[in-house]
């Protein structure tokens, strides 16, 4: 069942979203050559305490971190770990919070040092798809129009979007309906209507769409060994359009 949010619930869910960005642009200011993934990890979980929020990642579904960082080829869910990054990675970067029973949910994906700028490019498409997908999410439209907006940028840009995973409605769980495909076909899928919170996170790949998970269980890598960025924001459905709540 897809639910529809009150114009108060929505604020809520704006204040959960908020703190969501915010943390990350913490982790953007720390991701530097040298630093460990669990560094930034052991960070959050002291950051999201001091707030007074709870952690919507660490325990959902056995996972054991309030972070994902998702390193080069790895696609979503890498576990924070030892490993360092060096100069020239790109680290995908997904946290979620809980703040009076509302989520926050959003991802970036931020380059370590100094990057080529073929991959400055992937994250630019994967950035612009977003908000290509974003756009869409008006009153009036479908589903599939945010989906096929997504697929069809990335795809012209020579880069493919992973099939495996998608984005979600969010509000009082993490992952609510509908899901939210980054491929499909413009005019398909549920109506959109005021109320409803997307979380909208295109998953690119510079190569080939095909993904495989680690034996850790969570780790999702490109099966071509290629790059992957990622991005997200939590986008409400408004009268006055689309309405993204995980802005500062």
């Amino acid at each position: 069942m897809i639910i529809c949010r009150s114009l108060a619930e929505i604020e809520r869910l704006r204040r959960s979203g908020r703190m969501a960005v915010g943390l990350l642009e913490e982790l953007r200011e720390r991701t530097k050559p040298g630093v460990s993934t669990l560094e930034l990890e052991n960070y959050l979980e002291r950051r999201i305490a001091q707030l007074g929020a709870k952690p919507a990642f660490k325990g959902y579904r056995g996972y054991p971190c309030c972070l994902c960082a998702s390193v080069n080829s790895e696609v979503i869910h890498g576990i924070p770990s030892e490993r360092r990054v060096k100069d020239g990675d790109i680290l995908s970067l997904d946290l979620g919070v809980v703040v009076d029973g509302y989520y926050g949910d959003s991802a970036i994906t931020v380059p370590v040092g100094e990057i080529p700028e073929s991959t400055q490019k992937l994250l630019r498409v994967t950035q612009d798809a977003l908000r290509l997908g974003i756009d869409q999410a008006r009153l009036g439209n479908r589903l599939g129009d945010i989906s096929s907006s997504v697929q069809r940028y990335v795809e012209e840009n020579g880069y493919s979007v992973v099939r495996e995973f998608v984005g979600h409605g969010i509000g009082r769980q993490l992952h609510e309906e509908p899901q939210v495909p980054n491929f499909g076909q413009p005019g398909h899928g549920p109506a959109l209507k005021q109320g409803m919170v997307l979380a909208i996170e295109p998953m690119v790949n510079a190569g080939g769409a095909a993904v495989r998970v680690l034996d850790d269980n969570w780790t999702a890598v490109t099966a071509d060994g290629t790059l992957s960025a990622h991005f997200e924001h939590m986008v409400a459905v408004s009268r006055n359009g689309p309405d993204v709540l995980t802005v500062q």
